[in-house]
């Protein structure tokens, strides 16, 4: 008899562990092959966890002419790594180095706006940005999600601010299979009666009507992601072959908005399957007002066995640029489904119709670029180099400059956007 009431108690427990809020609805149609089609997209947003969110981050400022604001879970600010593995481990995750301030993070975006590396930041001011950070996340430092938020406010977006929730390092919403304070795969956890999804939604686009309850309507999209990447080739620059985007049924003849969603590392679709675009109580949310939810898919290569998004230089030292190879594969995305007014990016130099050609006849000669003297700090701090074990080296060239110090000089000139090499 004991024994069966033991036994009873465990399934009580487990059914208790793996059941959903009544109200929600735990599911993702079946995907269907096909491309990205061009939608009547009124405005287009970004939002992600851990590198989904240093990615999103990047995103937002490098196309801040695009995303019209940003929903983050568990990041820092803009390129807090410097393109090194070390600082983004020790500094970025943990906080055992020292990593550059918001302030200093803020002049380093001015800098490259001014060259024309990240669009003008004057864009990011009133943008509505919410973030969030749970008490049990030990994955990223409080302190540096603390940074990203002060980066935003300094930069004048209306930011919200969610540490109230005692989560692990995971995205949250009512679907979650995970316990609330786990820090384990898929990474999408449930806290009680908590919906930080409607939290972020609400924030992001004014307002929004409850999630569905019914069966999703709209259609999962398979598409090629190599249609979109530079080259064609996903897996050069770390992404999967295959992306997916949730189309709801209003949104095949109307006016929608657009939510591109990054994923974490470890919780690339190759891994977890549909775990996150069945547990972010996105698509539910999508289809009671008429948003497209755009799912982008890194996966893993040499340099990164996790199949994180790149944030700190393991595939392009231009990472957080508008010439970083992910950041316009994920925009190509955007505009094939009509967001920033479709098309192509008339700056994107994998545009064969660039107007800044140089090979173009009807285009002026170009200008001998500036030789710019500084110190290897200065340097860095102005994005044009990056630090790592102790010595610098420019930024895209990667020729080493000498020893990352006030005292030692180097002089830099910028043969195109993002790329330093020695004069």
């Amino acid at each position: 008899m004991r024994i069966t009431q033991v036994l009873l108690a465990v399934v009580a427990a487990v059914g208790l562990a793996t059941t959903f809020p009544p109200t929600a609805t735990a599911a993702v149609p079946p995907p269907t092959r096909g491309t990205l089609g061009e939608h009547d997209i009124t405005g287009t947003y970004v939002s992600g966890l851990s590198s989904g969110g240093f990615m999103a981050n990047q995103l937002h400022v490098a196309y801040s002419g695009v995303f019209q604001g940003a929903g983050i879970f568990s990041a820092g600010p803009y390129d807090c790594a410097q393109n090194s593995l070390n600082t983004a481990l020790y500094a970025c995750m943990d906080t055992w180095q020292a990593r550059r301030t918001p302030a200093q993070l803020v002049q380093l975006t001015r800098d490259r706006a001014a060259a024309g590396s990240v669009d003008p930041v004057a864009n990011l001011s009133g943008d509505s940005v919410w973030l969030f950070h749970g008490t049990n996340d030990n994955t990223i430092d409080r302190a540096v999600n603390n940074d990203l938020a002060t980066y935003y406010r300094d930069l004048g977006a209306n930011v919200a601010y969610d540490t109230s929730t005692g989560a692990g390092h995971a995205w949250v919403s009512p679907l979650g299979p995970n316990a609330c304070s786990s820090t384990s795969s898929p990474y999408v956890n449930q806290c009680g009666t908590a919906d930080p999804v409607r939290e972020m939604l609400t924030h992001l686009l004014g307002s929004v009507k409850p999630a569905t309850t019914s069966a999703l309507t709209g259609t999962l999209v398979q598409f090629d992601q190599g249609a979109h990447v530079p080259g064609g080739n996903p897996g050069s620059i770390s992404m999967g072959r295959e992306g997916f985007a949730y189309i709801p049924r209003a949104c095949e003849s109307g006016p929608c908005r657009l939510l591109v969603t990054l994923h974490g590392c470890y919780q690339y679709h190759g891994l977890v399957g549909d775990a996150l675009m069945e547990g972010s109580y996105l698509n539910e949310y999508a289809d009671t007002n008429d948003m497209i939810v755009l799912y982008p898919q890194a996966t893993t290569m040499a340099g990164n066995p996790r199949g994180c998004w790149d944030w700190w230089g393991y595939q392009s030292a231009r990472y957080p640029l508008r010439s970083g190879p992910q950041l316009t594969a994920v925009v190509n995305m955007v505009r094939a489904l009509g967001g920033a007014g479709g098309g192509t990016d008339p700056t994107d130099p994998t545009d064969p119709t660039d107007p800044t050609d140089p090979t173009d006849p009807t285009q002026p000669p170009p200008t001998t670029p500036d030789c710019v003297t500084a110190s290897n700090y200065d340097h860095t701090v102005a994005g044009r180099a990056y630090v790592r074990t102790g010595s610098t080296y420019a930024l895209g060239s990667h020729q080493p400059l000498g020893l990352w110090n006030t005292a030692t000089s180097s002089t830099l000139k910028q043969t195109e956007p993002g790329y330093w090499v020695t004069c």
